[in-house]
């Protein structure tokens, strides 16, 4: 199994718009052969100490797939490169973490 760890950082007051275009695209991704889950998260308010804060205009997103090859195909699929179009004014920065188990 595949994890992903991707952190999204919209341009200031923009992650409402950009977590608006996530919820819209999640169901395409949700049916791709592969996908095990994709959510997006954002801070717990009030965890105190144990948290480092994302900030406001910071969410991720948990990525589970079957296969590298999965992950792949998702990230050349047309909805995503849709999603990437609509987003790209919008996102100021991302960092995409793929992982394993150990």
């Amino acid at each position: 199994m595949i994890h992903v760890i991707a952190t999204i950082t919209a341009k200031p007051g923009q992650r409402s718009t950009v977590l608006a275009l996530f919820s819209q695209n999640r169901p395409a991704v949700l049916a791709e052969a592969g996908c095990i889950s994709y959510e997006a998260v954002i801070d717990v308010p009030g965890a105190g100490a144990i948290q480092t804060p994302l900030g406001d205009d910071t969410f991720a997103v948990i990525e589970q797939w079957e296969s590298i090859d999965a992950l792949k195909a998702h990230a050349a699929s047309p909805h995503m490169a849709e999603y990437g179009k609509q987003t790209a004014p919008l996102v100021a920065a991302r960092a995409i973490n793929v992982l394993q188990a150990v």
